[in-house]
């Protein structure tokens, strides 16, 4: 067989390649020969050019069946890495808004911004709201939406 080694070598690559098999045909060559050797640590194989073509082939179908299952993997080199940060602009004017929302909340009376901070931002309902201020759920609505309501009319024209 040592002395066959080229010329199955050589079988077994055209079989692949007429397959379609171009870039990854030594590596699974390769791998058929590891496999052999292995397989004849324990056992004896008869027709080894025909287990390395079966092998090779094997792999070449199972590498296809990832690909497709999987998709193509790809060199990092070739990948363009994309910045999905927002553009400077967006940066600025979200900066900008939100130096307006804190001029806006300073704006309201103290009852109404910490109700309403505590019902947008901390997520608290309005019967946690109004167990800890020790008001009616409904005047812990009017407060939430009299503060609603007056943010919007002073961001407005922002």
């Amino acid at each position: 067989m040592k002395k066959q080694l080229p010329a199955v070598f050589s079988r077994i690559r055209s079989v692949l390649r007429r397959r379609g098999t171009t870039q990854e045909t030594d590596d699974y060559i390769q791998e058929a020969f590891a496999r052999l050797a292995s397989y004849e640590r324990e056992q004896v194989v008869l027709e080894p050019e025909a287990f390395l073509m079966r092998t090779a082939i094997n792999l070449s179908i199972d590498a296809h069946r990832a690909r497709v299952v999987h998709g193509e993997q790809v060199v990092l080199e070739e990948v363009i890495l994309v910045d999905d940060a927002p553009p400077v602009e967006s940066v600025v004017l979200g900066r900008e808004r939100l130096a307006r929302l804190e001029q806006c909340l300073g704006r309201l009376g103290e009852k109404p911004r910490e109700i309403f901070l505590a019902h947008r931002v901390d997520g608290l309902t309005y019967r946690e709201i109004a167990d800890q201020q020790g008001l009616s759920i409904s005047t812990v609505e009017k407060h939430v939406a009299k503060a609603t309501m007056q943010l919007i009319t002073l961001m407005k024209d922002w």
